[in-house]
């Protein structure tokens, strides 16, 4: 569970680093994507050090789901949200209103039932036919990136944002059923195509999209579904008489985060840090509401 809760902090660490380090880069010229903004956003020692968190939690994340239900690390880094709103207010002044602050204490109520009622991890494989439909479902992820990139855009951003979270999902499912190193194993290309894609949808749906929107369908798309494999063909359990609870503290958890989900892409911050109201240039703290991400939909 330390592994689980440590991995939630560096990525709520690291979306924070890398927003303030991105936006203060110098901006490009001209429409579309900007390539060099990762290069000119690498100059600087806030990226690097969100990359290495990135980096961490991600091992964080290796350990907690080859020793945890796969339910309890879903919930946990949905959870990360939570801590991005937290060091978004203290860091970038972000405001958080009294929802948003009870929302943090609801994630972490429900955090503290299911690390309560979580029993041991499934030592099972699943079906014969699970591999492969993970591998299948990494390409399906593909697929609805295709399609959910040519929607409107209001049902985009929620196509895009459920898309990256099956594909994370897919990740989940793939560490825990991964053994040992073997290319022929449909699982290792699962894993890989399936959190490419992830990542490659995700952003999408954050550049062209409602934030709130995206991450929400992102929280939902990798929690739910990746949990219900765990107990359904993993083997994962509750404690005698508690599944009830895990039940409740999952279900608390995940809407806590999902309250929270404008947090999935940082306010825009200027190059000396400070948050920047995007639509009317107002810095945090000056009575003029809370900032959004560039490009968001009022959601």
């Amino acid at each position: 569970m330390i592994c689980a809760l440590a991995s939630s902090v560096c990525f709520g660490a690291a979306s924070v680093l890398q927003a303030m380090a991105a936006r203060a880069a110098t901006p490009g010229t001209g429409g579309g994507v900007d390539i060099a903004l990762m290069w000119r956003a690498l100059r600087q020692w806030r990226y690097i050090a969100g990359l290495g968190m990135d980096g961490l939690g991600f091992a964080l994340q290796i350990v907690a789901l080859r020793t945890l239900p796969i339910y309890v690390v879903g919930a946990a880094l949905a959870a990360s949200l939570a801590v991005t709103a937290v060091i978004a207010s203290r860091v970038l002044h972000v405001r958080l209103s009294r929802v948003e602050w009870t929302a943090v204490a609801v994630v972490c109520a429900g955090l503290a039932l299911l690390a309560l009622a979580s029993g041991k991890e499934g030592h099972e494989s699943g079906p014969e036919w699970l591999p492969w439909a993970l591998l299948a479902s990494a390409f399906g992820v593909l697929l609805l990136g295709v399609v959910g990139g040519r929607l409107p855009a209001k049902p985009r951003a929620l196509v895009l944002g459920l898309g990256a979270g099956f594909g994370f999902g897919v990740v989940e499912v793939a560490v825990r059923l991964i053994d040992g190193i073997d290319f022929a194993d449909p699982v290792w290309y699962a894993l890989l195509v399936g959190g490419g894609a992830a990542f490659v949808l995700l952003t999408s749906a954050l550049q062209r999209g409602s934030v709130t929107t995206a991450t929400a369908g992102a929280v939902l798309g990798e929690t739910v579904g990746p949990a219900i494999i765990g107990v359904v063909w993993l083997g994962d359990t509750t404690r005698e008489g508690l599944g009830w609870l895990a039940v409740t503290g999952f279900a608390i958890a995940v809407a806590g985060s999902l309250t929270l989900a404008r947090f999935g892409e940082p306010p825009e911050v200027d190059a000396s840090g400070r948050t920047v109201e995007a639509k009317t240039g107002a810095t945090a703290g000056s009575g003029q509401g809370t900032a959004s991400g560039p490009g968001q939909d009022t959601p």
